[in-house]
C-alpha cells in the first residue's frame, strides 16, 4: 500500500523528519544513515536539510532530491 506524505517537519536536533501520511498516521524517519550516500550527501548542511518540502506525495529538497514514500513509511517508526 502506497501512502502519500501530507505534512513534514524537521526535528529540532539531528536529521529526523516528522511525517504525517494521508491516513493520518504520524511517523518519524531518521535521515542520518542516508546522508552519507548520494544524492542525500548534498543536504548534509542543516540549512539545506531544513528546506524540505512535500512534492508529489513525498518529501523533497531543492536540487531534485527526494525519498520514496514507501521507504519513508517502511523505515520510519510510529510517533505517539
Amino acid at each position: 500500500m502506497l501512502l502519500d506524505v501530507v505534512d513534514v517537519a524537521v526535528e529540532a536536533d539531528g536529521y529526523g523528519l516528522l511525517l504525517v501520511f494521508e491516513n493520518g498516521e504520524r511517523r518519524r524517519f531518521d535521515m542520518t544513515p542516508c546522508l552519507e550516500q548520494k544524492p542525500w550527501n548534498r543536504i548534509q548542511s542543516r540549512s539545506l536539510f531544513e528546506q524540505v518540502f512535500i512534492e508529489h506525495g513525498t518529501v523533497a529538497w531543492p536540487g531534485n532530491i527526494d525519498v520514496a514514500p514507501e521507504t519513508l513509511y517502511e523505515m520510519s517508526v510510529p510517533v505517539e
